[in-house]
């Protein structure tokens, strides 16, 4: 079953409703009328209602903005209760008729990790990062991992927003199978197969802990920040991720978890250190000693 969580944004004219399941596979809409939504019957039924101005939907949230008409406070929980009734009664949100044809393109890039070769492509797969280190987590959470796995070269998985970034095992050379690999991701996206059926808990909470930096500390909340302004995109370029996992007040050490490319990437501890641990303790003086990977 199902449920629906409220989750304010920096605009008050827009909440986000936050569903525990997958609401489409891949990309995002957004329905500006009615009209527009003639093939997604959940967001034509909110439409339904006379303060709806905009209808923005991803792989797990809808975004709603609303006219001036109302405050969000007096309608949020009847429309939470509304989009959670809707889908727990099968109630498709966007059907696949709506997606907009086109053709998929899949490039293969290397990246500083030998082990690891990032697949990138010009069609959205996720809104949240999923890791999976072997097939028993493929399958409970991504199909495209899990088929992943089904190649004997394959170790471990980790998909992002526009990207799948492979961990091979060391029987093989990248020349011989990259090929491969990516004909295959073409193939399955071109199919429009499920991406992430489920997101493990983990990656929900780490989510949730992303999008309400209030939860945080100050100086945690300043760190999140830091990373996902100026450290995110460039390890993202490389085929990976860095996620903060915690920050300790009494010993200034910051903890955080290597993903993707990042993980077990012979050059990650320099990154780590001459970059990252430099950058923090430049833009937040006397908060940090130290930063680690937990998994690193």
């Amino acid at each position: 079953m199902s449920t629906i969580s409220i989750q304010e944004t920096t605009n008050n004219t827009i909440i986000k409703f936050v569903s525990s399941s997958i609401l489409i596979n891949g990309g995002s809409y957004e329905f500006n009328n009615i009209d527009e939504a003639k093939n997604a019957p959940l967001v034509q039924q909110l439409f339904y209602l006379p303060f709806v101005k905009k209808v923005f939907v991803t792989a797990n949230f809808i975004a709603i903005q609303k006219y001036d008409i109302v405050e969000w406070t007096d309608v949020q929980e009847e429309v939470r209760e509304q989009i959670e009734k809707a889908i727990n009664n099968n109630v498709a949100v966007v059907t696949e008729s709506t997606e907009k044809k086109k053709a998929i393109e899949v490039y293969a890039e290397v990246t500083p990790n030998p082990s690891v070769m990032k697949f990138g492509t010009n069609k959205s797969l996720t809104t949240t990062d999923v890791e999976c280190k072997n097939i028993d987590e493929a399958n409970t959470t991504s199909p495209l991992a899990q088929e992943l796995f089904l190649f004997p070269f394959v170790k471990e998985v980790f998909i992002s927003e526009n990207y799948v970034s492979i961990t091979k095992f060391d029987m093989v050379e990248w020349n011989d199978i990259y090929s491969e690999i990516r004909n295959f991701i073409r193939n399955y996206l071109q199919e429009n197969k499920t991406i992430i059926k489920e997101l493990p808990k983990e990656e929900v909470d780490a989510k949730s802990n992303e999008t309400t930096p209030e939860d945080l500390d100050e100086t945690s909340a300043k760190i999140v920040s830091i990373l996902d302004e100026y450290i995110k995109p460039a390890v993202a370029s490389d085929g990976g991720n860095i996620a903060f996992r915690s920050y300790d007040e009494e010993s200034k050490v910051v903890s955080v978890i290597l993903q993707g490319a990042c993980s077990g990437c012979p050059s990650s501890t320099v990154t780590l250190k001459n970059g990252i641990e430099t950058m923090l303790k430049e833009m937040l003086p006397n908060k940090i000693s130290e930063v680690v990977a937990i998994n690193g």
